[in-house]
């Protein structure tokens, strides 16, 4: 892979990691369409290592607390009413049915990164699933334009700690069915979240901290991959490009995100995800 290639697909997976509108989906989508090769497991993983340090680079202050909750939950082995700790045992739920769904359809799910016409239809079920969610935020009479910001340290997520086990299990179900090119993991969760009864600042902040071990997960398994390849040390140079830039653009992302939910709705990314799926599949059909 040539330097300005793993920049753009640099760009694409910081980007759509968290915009609601699926890097996966992005990743076969972009790629086909410019009749470039496959990039690869291996730059796969480089780049959602990319992502990844965006997250805790942006929430280091929220995973610092979760993590010492979690140690305090193996010192003292036992229940705590307290919401971080709470919270901590709510975001290993809510990853349980992704690790489950990975293991047993594996296969299956790798099938799918191989055929364009899939993650292009996917897309529209991922606008779906916003503009149903943005439905039933409106009908409940949901606003965030007066979210206090004022409380930094997990001030969003502290709501996501009372979440019933029932929530966070539909969360983690929309996250498991994300697996599958061109539904939008980010987008898939902050939808189930509105749906349960966050807000969109809410459900946008626990669909990142859910992320962690998601994409923490993903990552480890494709080293493994990058370690039999025996490829690395030959596209280092575009690994290299590829990780920087979708560190810094999911960053952005991230920050651009958290922003713009507290005062617009996700019906323009619905929008978007249903123009991308229709040119996607019309391409696809009359290539």
């Amino acid at each position: 892979m040539n330097l300005l290639r793993a920049i753009l697909l640099g760009i694409v997976q910081g980007a759509t990691e968290f915009l609601p509108i699926s890097s996966s989906g992005h990743l076969v989508l972009v790629p086909w369409l410019l009749s470039w090769p496959e990039p690869g497991l291996v730059f796969d993983a480089i780049v959602h290592w990319g992502t990844l340090v965006a997250v805790l680079v942006y929430f280091r202050d929220d995973l610092s607390a979760l993590v010492t909750a979690g140690l305090a939950i193996l010192r003292d082995r036992r229940l705590n009413p307290d919401p971080e700790r709470r919270l901590v045992w709510l975001i290993i739920l809510g990853t349980i049915p992704a690790v489950v769904a990975g293991f047993l359809f594996k296969d299956f799910f790798e099938s799918l990164f191989a055929r364009p016409n899939w993650a292009a239809s996917f897309l529209l079920v991922t606008g779906l699933l916003l503009a149903a969610s943005e439905r039933q935020h409106h009908r409940r009479g949901g606003s965030d334009a007066n979210e206090n910001e004022t409380g930094v340290r997990l001030a969003s997520p502290l709501r996501a700690g009372s979440l019933p086990i029932a929530g966070v299990l539909v969360i983690g179900v929309a996250q498991a069915i994300a697996i599958a090119p061109g539904v939008s993991r980010s987008g898939a969760t902050i939808a189930a979240g509105l749906m349960v009864g966050l807000s969109r600042r809410e459900s946008a902040r626990f669909s990142f901290l859910l992320a962690t071990p998601a994409i923490l997960g993903a990552g480890v398994l494709q080293l493994v991959d990058l370690a039999q390849s025996g490829t690395a040390s030959v596209q280092a140079p575009a690994l290299i490009a590829g990780f920087l830039v979708a560190a810094g653009t999911g960053y952005l992302a991230i920050r651009f995100l958290l922003d713009y939910v507290r005062r617009h709705t996700l019906y323009l990314f619905a929008v978007y995800c249903w123009i991308a799926g229709l040119l996607g599949l019309g391409i696809y059909w009359f290539r």
